[in-house]
């Protein structure tokens, strides 16, 4: 028996073989903005990334001029939850606040433990692509790729993090030409640790500046106080605020909590010492809490 093999047939096993190399060795791929973006009500989400687990999402919040000849400054928020779960929308109402300050915001999608079986140092690296996805597509997006900055809350706060010092968790296959260093950080209580991944980061001398916040009953607090402690040696700014009793968490938009508020508007006023924002924050103090600035 005479077996032949068209040419169709060869080229389905090699796309077959293909398929099954990107996908063994772990293959992800950024997406550009393949459209205008026309966003609704001041909102968009897009896909910023493929992975042989599925697409990331970004979601993606504009002043109500916005418009895409715009350079303005931006911000990617990334959730909380351990590295094991989590969701975007955490980060919805600080997006849209720092929308309605001028900035085109965002809260991004990373992959995880219960949803896509990886580990942190995947997280990591996918952080890492959102930054740089967003400087790729500043054209579209009516971004500065000159003020990007990272933020995010406990393993979101990590990614944030570690977008700005870490160079072991990089992504697979994009451009490094385009830097996925963020150029300032907004980090509320993140995980750093001396053992692990966790120990995997390493301040610069003229890294992006940071502001932290943390409650003084959080565990995590002292770990961070290193941080803060080698930033402050490299000559980076670090602002450290805590605030009193408060456990990990307390800087969520809960109802009844005070935290939400007071976090955000000294987040505001952080931006607007940077240049990112204009004018006085858009919240009044709350009466009812406060939050202590540590000193070297």
């Amino acid at each position: 028996m005479i077996y032949c093999v068209t040419k169709a047939m060869l080229q389905k096993k090699l796309a077959v073989l293909f398929l099954a190399m990107v996908t063994s060795a772990g293959f992800a791929a950024l997406k550009p903005v393949e459209t205008t973006l026309a966003p609704e009500g001041g909102k968009s989400v897009a896909v910023f990334k493929t992975t042989p687990q599925g697409e990331l999402k970004i979601h993606l919040y504009f002043p109500t001029d916005w418009k895409a000849s715009d350079r303005r400054p931006t911000i990617v928020f990334f959730f909380g939850g351990g590295f094991v779960n989590g969701d975007p929308k955490q980060f919805t109402t600080k997006s849209e606040y720092l929308a309605s300050r001028g900035m085109v915001a965002a809260s991004a999608e990373y992959r995880i433990k219960n949803k896509h079986q990886t580990s942190p140092e995947i997280s990591i690296a996918d952080a890492k692509s959102a930054v740089r996805w967003l400087r790729v597509n500043a054209a579209s997006l009516g971004i500065d790729t000159h003020r990007v900055l990272a933020a995010g809350g406990s393993a979101g706060g990590t990614c944030a993090a570690y977008t700005a010092y870490n160079s072991t968790f990089e992504p697979d296959d994009e451009d490094t030409t385009v830097s996925s260093k963020p150029d300032a950080l907004v980090l509320y209580n993140p995980a750093f640790g001396k053992q692990g991944f966790l120990s995997e980061w390493k301040v610069s001398k003229g890294g992006p500046p940071a502001i932290l916040f943390f409650g003084t009953d959080d565990a995590l607090l002292a770990p961070a106080r290193e941080f803060v402690a080698r930033m402050e040696a490299a000559g980076n700014r670090a602002d450290m605020y805590t605030a009193a009793g408060q456990k990990h968490g307390f800087f969520n938009d809960r109802d009844g909590t005070p935290w939400h508020a007071v976090t955000l508007r000294q987040t505001d006023l952080f931006l607007t010492s940077l240049g990112y924002l204009k004018g006085e924050p858009a919240i009044d103090p709350p009466a009812n809490a406060e939050l202590k600035k540590e000193r070297p």
